[in-house]
């Protein structure tokens, strides 16, 4: 499979788009928001009088700067400064139980916000209630079947696939789509999106023969919908990309990856962070083949875009140096990637937290060096630190902490600790056990 922990992947309509399917915590929770937003406010158009007379304009006033606090929360959210958007997502919230009640739609919005802000933090034990109390006030307002509720279900969807619960996370997506199919007809964009979702979360598990028709699916709406050169075309075609290079299906996926390049080129501009994503998962092809030369340059044009465009400590900035990182990694340039690696790893350490998951594939990518040139002295720690955070924020049966575990055993057997060695594989076989049974119940 093209890419390693960390590194950009297929990615989904839902929000920015700019989303991977093993290091998406971030930017699909925070993402997110723009569609949930507009679903959101397309509903409370059609919905009974948001303020009733009784309250008047003091509260359509405070109503407005909660507006403002969110819009801004947004903003600090699409910058990567997630904790600074944490205490203005909270005040809009207050001002928004204060103004309409603790029930009501828009306090539903503050909700989210919240929510993707924690998540994108690694929070998710802050984040899923919040999520959870957001979906049921939609539900209670608007009733079951209502789009905004599918955008809600959505987002608690792409929380829980965060965290690996995608059995957990499957039948929202089921709903959701169900829930657009219904309210919009069988070829929305809309409907993609949820197709979309639908398929990345198949295409998570392995399950490629039920990701790929939906893929096609999602496809062939946006086309008919919205064209062939819209950028959501591009984001099709990438996703179907992305399912074939998974497979090792080079042939088949770099035409696709070509496209959508070119797609989101012609439609964005050159030096959109759209841009830098298809390059990245081209550059990921390319060296998932060896073929070095041709990687390089995508990966460094990807660099210089995302930096340019969202800043040079930007989350995504560090993802992008993980990506050349590794490519030097598998050439045998450690000095360049640790170089990398480093500044990747202090980037989010910076904007993320120490705790983050991104932060624990930083460490661990930077461990994995380290041992591959034998210095197991300064590959040991960053490995128990990766496996601790992990633990705790993915929870010790994800299998990203089946992998820490078996990097770590080896580390340990060749350092003549064979007991301790022992332990971590046999918690790793467990783990690996336990994900291939549900698979299988699949």
């Amino acid at each position: 499979m093209p890419g390693r922990v960390g590194t950009e992947g297929a990615d989904v309509m839902e929000g920015s788009g700019r989303l991977d399917l093993r290091s998406k915590r971030r930017t699909l929770l925070v993402g997110l928001l723009r569609s949930f937003a507009w679903v959101l406010l397309a509903g409370l158009v059609i919905a009974p009088p948001l303020i009733a007379p009784a309250q008047g304009s003091e509260a359509r006033g405070e109503l407005a700067e909660a507006r403002r606090l969110n819009q801004e929360a947004e903003r600090l959210a699409a910058a990567g400064q997630f904790s600074d958007a944490v205490p203005l997502a909270r005040q809009a919230l207050a001002i928004g139980e204060k103004a309409l009640g603790p029930e009501h739609p828009v306090v539903a919005l503050s909700l989210a916000n919240l929510a993707a802000a924690y998540g994108a933090q690694g929070k998710y034990a802050e984040a899923e209630p919040l999520q959870r109390r957001a979906l049921a006030i939609l539900e209670k307002a608007f009733g079951p079947r209502h789009p905004a509720v599918a955008a809600s279900l959505n987002n608690l969807a792409l929380m829980y696939r965060a965290q690996g619960k995608v059995s957990e996370a499957e039948p929202l997506h089921q709903r959701a789509l169900a829930i657009r199919e219904k309210a919009f007809g069988p070829e929305h964009p809309a409907v993609a999106s949820s197709l979309n979702n639908l398929a990345d979360l198949y295409t998570l598990q392995g399950r490629y023969g039920e990701a790929e028709p939906l893929y096609r699916r999602a496809l062939a709406i946006v086309e008919k919908a919205l064209g062939p050169e819209h950028p959501y075309a591009g984001t099709s075609l990438n996703n179907l990309a992305f399912l074939y290079a998974a497979q090792g299906k080079h042939g088949e996926a770099e035409p696709l990856y070509r496209r959508a390049l070119a797609i989101r080129e012609e439609a964005l501009g050159p030096e959109h962070p759209d841009v830098a994503i298809s390059l990245n998962n081209l550059a990921l092809l390319y060296g998932a083949q060896g073929k070095h030369g041709e990687a390089e340059p995508l990966y460094r044009r990807a660099l210089a875009i995302v930096k340019k465009a969202l800043g040079p400590e930007h989350p995504s900035v560090g993802m992008s140096l993980n990506n050349l990182a590794l490519l030097y990694r598998a050439q045998g340039k450690y000095a360049e990637a640790e170089s990398l690696y480093r500044r990747a790893l202090a980037i989010g350490e910076k904007t993320l937290g120490p705790e983050h998951p991104d932060v624990g594939t930083s460490l661990n990518n930077l461990a994995v060096l380290y041992a591959a040139q034998g210095k197991h002295a300064e590959a040991e720690p960053l490995y128990r630190r990766a496996l601790a955070i992990g633990e705790k924020t993915l929870g010790p049966g994800h299998p990203k902490v089946a992998v820490i575990l078996e990097r770590l055993a080896a580390l340990l057997r060749k350092t003549e600790r064979k007991t301790e060695a022992e332990q971590m594989e046999a918690r790793a076989t467990l783990i690996r056990a336990m994900h291939a049974q549900t698979k299988q119940e699949k």
